[in-house]
């Protein structure tokens, strides 16, 4: 009998009797091409060739597709690379028999030299990027699932990398048929089954670190699980992609843990030319549970994810550039809100993190140079909390390093940041009081929604992932958006896209091309009082938390008074989102153009397809003097 073939009766056998007898240890067993890890709840195999985890039995059951190509569980750069000869590294890192059983981990090594690592969406056909690789499975006793890591290293005799799409992508079986993202995506999904496109399967990454799949068949899920987003891109408020059942492929579900992407605005991971840099993503843990039915599956998952957040760092983690708890470090302090134009000094939603300093991310040819900040960085680690209401925070389990602090809070625009934080080995750091004073550029004459980084108070934004609702907007607005200060509401009169106004009958949303269908441009009309006429200077500050256009033109009663340009595009009105790469534009302008009594400024995005328009977070007025 073929040596794997009677593995894997061994494993199965196990697996279908643990019911009975629990094996409570874990074992290792190898052949030429895999290893085979089993602790009687689970069973894995990992390839020695690729580092793809090729098999997840769950209680006898295999969890994972039957298919040609990756139809399993793997990381989209993994060991193999595309081009050159060298073989992985395959080595045990932790020897169960060393142990007592109680845990197992396998390595498969690449070392990249001459040849590119990867093989994920948008890759070139001679790979990805030039980095060694190092993929690592463990598995515990007693333990309903596996973890995964993937280190990566930049050696000083590397060329430029530029990562491309990076996640781990498992394959699952078809018996799959219920989706569980978070509260709002959480829905039977069978095969067949085609509402809207794969975009809508999304969620904000740092509130949902338990997602994946479970079977109204079998009663069984398959979960990733992020015990931290230290090592994931764009900090708190990423919107993430995190699984599908693409039926114009493939009918297997899927499901998804980018690291990096260029999904909302995306990241950037580049590293220079001879730059050393080294990244460890994760561990993370798939896991598989059962249970009564999708919620039940869905809030054991949840349950789980906060048991494996308590544990992290994970102490069994050796080898790699990766802190201890007793060597990761402590951050608190207390912000202090002092802005004239708020009353109160409690905060809301107050977000406090440590990231790298703003950087200029190397790019081929890139004129002008494009600063990188937390939100865009997939590069460096990050590590963010949640303060209280009188600004105190307390960052815990951060790297050794040298971060900016930066800090953000509903009804705030604006955010705080303070450099060179420098964060020492296994100690507490006390930053005492911190001032954050937001820049004003006068008097606030008038507001239009709330600083909170997303749309979502605006009308129909709890609509996003309709994929056909920018078309809604020239049915519910044929004379456009006329909104008057003081008497019109967000809620019912400022619709959450600023699009072009759809003209075409036959419009209609296409999966991952939108709505491509030509609009005319749209004005939205704000009108305000004032009790005199202004001198001086105006500014118009916009918050923006979403881009399609490249620029907005803007009039004040009846006069041109300039445009917005070189807006940045992010593809959020595309892919049915409410939030992407947030940032502040201001337009100042000649006070004069306003009068006393009745004013109207209007915001014009100009004719084009309906997905380049303008999602704004909030937009206030400010006048340097007034007369």
């Amino acid at each position: 009998m073929n040596k794997l073939i009677k593995k894997f009766l061994i494993c199965f056998l196990s697996l279908g009797l643990s019911s009975v007898f629990a094996q409570s240890k874990v074992t290792l067993t190898e052949d030429v091409e895999s290893y085979i890890m089993d602790n009687g709840i689970v069973c894995v195999r990992v390839s020695k060739i690729t580092g793809d985890l090729l098999s997840f039995r769950y209680q006898s059951t295999e969890l994972f597709a039957s298919m040609d190509g990756h139809g399993h569980g793997y990381w989209s750069h993994d060991a193999m690379g595309v081009r050159g000869s060298a073989a992985a590294i395959p080595s045990v890192t932790i020897d169960p028999k060393t142990n007592g059983g109680t845990i197992a981990e396998v390595s498969v090594k690449a070392i990249s030299k001459d040849r590119k690592m990867g093989t994920g969406p948008g890759t070139g056909a001679d790979g990805d990027l030039t980095v060694d690789i190092e993929i690592r499975y463990a598995l515990e006793s007693n333990s309903s699932g596996v973890y995964t890591y993937c280190i990566f290293d930049h050696n000083s005799s590397y060329p430029l990398a530029q990562f491309g799409e990076a996640r781990y992508c498992a394959k699952l079986a078809d018996f799959f048929d219920w989706i569980s993202v978070d509260s709002k995506v959480d829905l039977h999904y069978p095969k067949g089954y085609n509402a809207g496109d794969k975009y809508v399967y999304t969620a904000l990454q740092s509130t949902n670190p338990a997602f994946g799949w479970s079977s109204t068949t079998k009663n069984v899920g398959l979960f990733y699980i992020n015990p931290s987003m230290e090592y994931m891109s764009g900090g708190p408020t990423k919107v993430e992609f995190m699984g599908h059942r693409n039926t114009s492929v493939e009918a297997e579900p899927c499901v998804l843990n980018y690291w990096r992407s260029s999904h909302y605005g995306g990241a950037e991971a580049n590293i220079a030319a001879g730059e050393v840099w080294n990244k460890i993503i994760g561990p993370f843990f798939i896991y598989a549970n059962s249970g009564e039915g999708p919620a039940a599956i869905y809030d054991d998952a949840k349950k789980q994810a906060v048991l494996e957040a308590a544990k992290w760092p994970y102490e069994w983690v050796k080898g790699v550039d990766y802190p201890s708890t007793s060597e990761r470090a402590t951050v608190k302090g207390q912000l202090v809100l002092n802005d004239q134009g708020i009353k109160s000094s409690k905060f809301t939603n107050l977000t406090v993190g440590l990231a790298h300093a703003a950087y200029v991310s190397p790019r081929p040819n890139a004129t002008p140079e494009v600063m990188t900040n937390w939100q865009r960085d997939g590069k460096f680690y990050q590590f963010w909390t949640k303060g209280t209401a009188g600004g105190t925070f307390e960052i815990e389990k951060v790297r050794p390093g040298t971060y900016t602090l930066y800090a953000f809070t509903d009804g705030v625009l604006g955010e705080y940041a303070q450099a060179e934080i420098v964060v020492e080995k296994g100690q507490t750091i006390d930053l005492g009081e911190l001032v954050w004073t937001p820049v004003r550029k006068g008097k606030q004459l008038w507001e239009i929604g709330i600083p909170n980084r997303n749309a979502s108070e605006f009308f129909k934004a709890d609509e996003h992932r309709d994929t056909e609702i920018s078309i809604q907007y020239a049915v519910l607005f044929p004379n456009d958006v006329n909104f008057t200060i003081g008497k019109s509401d967000v809620k019912t009169d400022w619709f959450f896209q600023h699009v072009p106004h759809n003209e075409d009958p036959n419009a209609k949303s296409a999966p991952f091309y939108g709505v491509n269908s030509p609009g005319r441009a749209t004005p939205y009309a704000i009108t305000f009082d004032l009790p005199s006429a202004p001198k001086g200077q105006a500014t118009l500050r916009l918050a923006i938390c979403g881009t399609g256009t490249q620029s907005i033109d803007i009039a004040v009663n009846g006069k041109s008074a300039g445009k917005l340009e070189n807006l940045p595009g992010d593809n959020v009105i595309t892919r049915h989102g409410s939030q992407g790469i947030w940032y502040e534009r201001e337009f100042a302008f000649n006070a004069g153009l306003m009068k006393k009594g009745t004013n109207t400024l209007v915001l014009i995005v100009p004719a084009g397809p309906i997905n380049n328009g303008i999602m704004y977070d909030y937009i206030r007025l400010e006048l340097e003097s007034m007369m």
